[in-house]
């Protein structure tokens, strides 16, 4: 490997999810073969990045993999916790799940998201169950717009029950994957 830097592609072991990308030089590499803890080349910081250093959340490699030119690299690890800074499992968290955390932490009272978590797990318990009877009704009864807007509203608000409970939507297809296999 040359001094410049490579993308460093992190993947959950047990999952095969894509946790994160973030960016090695031929130090980083070395140590994170040493000592078998990811480390990074952090752009913003101009320094070497242990992963997990403040948050804990750190990362045992299981396997690193250098592409055909040696330009990625692919880690395959066992996370000690979320990837991401905002507490999901994987930075490339779909938008609506990143969009509930960001009005969950802002506290903002105006916004549906940050009220309705405000009133606590029954509340939202007794949303996803509504919403799943209107979905209900409406796939027996009424037209596939009315079945895409009812199922979108469920979604919305399971994800949001999810989140009362302290869990990342990635827990559900984890489960799915383990039920499949």
């Amino acid at each position: 490997m040359s001094e410049e830097l490579r993308a460093a592609i992190i993947q959950d072991d047990s999952t095969g999810r894509v946790l994160m990308l973030g960016w090695m030089d031929d130090e980083a590499f070395a140590l994170t073969q040493s000592t078998g803890i990811v480390t990074f080349y952090s752009r913003s910081r101009q320094r070497l990045w242990v992963k997990g250093e403040t948050s804990g959340n750190t990362m045992h490699v299981v396997e690193l993999v250098l592409d055909c030119d040696e330009d990625a690299i692919l880690i395959r690890v066992n996370a000690d916790g979320p990837a991401c800074h905002d507490g999901s499992t994987s930075c490339f968290t779909p938008w609506l799940w990143r969009t509930i955390l960001q009005r969950a932490q802002s506290g903002d009272d105006s916004s549906y998201v940050a009220r309705t978590l405000g009133e606590g797990i029954p509340k939202v318990a007794r949303k996803v169950g509504e919403e799943a009877v209107e979905l209900a009704v409406a796939a027996l009864s009424e037209d596939d717009e009315r079945v895409v807007s009812e199922a979108a509203d469920l979604w919305f608000h399971l994800l949001l029950l999810l989140h009362s409970r302290g869990l990342d939507p990635a827990a559900l297809e984890d489960e799915l994957r383990r039920r499949a296999r």
